[in-house]
């Protein structure tokens, strides 16, 4: 973190993608975490970035077919496989207070959602809009990658319709796109959600709040621990 005046935050940087059912259930235990370790006494702050991941770039915007179809080709694996893959994930999500309509998805190219969500970062909504994209694909059955619909999505959460529809029109944030995505194979990421906590530890996957806790716990120790005495040097 560059900025001073975030000094006293721990830091979570999370690399997500918008169309990863384990993301937005991640993101559900991730915040029940948050919740057990800022009520603890004298916890830190924590600040959430999101960074941008994709899975599938090959997508096309307009996939013709369901999601069962997409994995099918993608993964290889036989239909009844998969449509039990998802079942038991849609069951874990409900767990977690989610809503997944596999059903109903629209499988699209993410790369214009990610680009929506740096938009939304320089005016300080990204958090909201991160919601508001994941339940529009997995609840809602919105397709997240017509620039129309996310224009009104960013609506949605208090952003400005038509100049967000201009910054995707005009590829403003494609760069940051991408630099994410490098960052990500710079530390080796196959696979998402991956969190960073305080720029020290890497935790891999939607793991449950406990894990989570431990993880900013033990940065906040590393934080208090006083530094090492300094040798004076000699008379």
């Amino acid at each position: 973190m560059t900025d001073s005046s975030l000094a006293t935050y721990i830091s979570v940087d999370v690399w997500s993608d918008i169309a990863c059912p384990w993301c937005y259930i991640g993101k559900r235990r991730m915040e029940k975490a948050l919740e057990e370790f800022t009520h603890s006494a004298g916890a830190p702050k924590v600040k959430i970035t999101y960074h941008s991941y994709e899975l599938s770039p090959d997508t096309p915007v307009d996939f013709d077919g369901t999601e069962v179809d997409f994995l099918v080709a993608h993964k290889g694996m036989p239909k009844e496989q998969v449509a039990q893959m998802l079942e038991q994930v849609t069951q874990v999500a409900a767990a977690e207070g989610l809503e997944y309509n596999f059903d109903s998805l629209q499988h699209t190219n993410t790369m214009r959602a990610h680009e929506l969500l740096h938009f939304a970062k320089a005016h300080g909504k990204q958090a909201e809009l991160k919601e508001r994209l994941l339940r529009a694909y997995f609840t809602e059955g919105r397709h997240v990658g017509d620039l129309n619909t996310l224009a009104e999505l960013a609506a949605d959460v208090g952003l400005d319709r038509t100049e967000a529809l201009a910054a995707l029109t005009t590829r403003r944030h494609s760069a940051d796109v991408q630099a994410d995505i490098a960052q990500s194979h710079g530390f080796g990421v196959n696979g998402v959600p991956f969190y960073v906590i305080d720029g020290k530890y890497g935790l891999s996957g939607a793991q449950e709040p406990h894990v989570f806790v431990s993880a900013l716990t033990q940065a906040a120790t590393d934080r208090d621990a006083p530094a090492a005495a300094e040798t004076p040097p000699d008379a």
